[in-house]
């Protein structure tokens, strides 16, 4: 097993999952709950599911596609939705 490899993942993984939605849906599950293990269980559970699906369709993908291609794409994604986020009109339910 590659230790490198795994704290990179689990440092670029952590990063990435601080303080985004998902992060809140399962801060908000918890704060209306009184069964906060099972919160955490099911938050946790869906990530490693999400995280494995990711894994195998990468490995799939990278038989047909370049990796740097993927990288392309995925940087060209990410630009639209931050575009989209930032000049998109706000949602009357995220008004204050």
């Amino acid at each position: 097993m590659d230790f490198k490899l795994v704290l990179t993942t689990f440092g670029l993984v952590f990063l990435a999952e601080l303080g985004d939605k998902t992060q809140l849906a399962a801060f908000c599950l918890s704060a209306n709950c009184d069964s906060r293990w099972s919160v955490f269980l099911g938050s946790a559970s869906a990530l490693v599911v999400t995280s494995l699906i990711a894994v195998l369709l990468g490995d799939v993908v990278t038989r047909f596609v370049s990796p740097q291609h993927i990288k392309l794409g995925a940087g060209i994604f990410f630009i639209l939705v931050g575009l989209w986020t930032v000049f998109a009109p706000a949602s009357p339910a995220c008004s204050l």
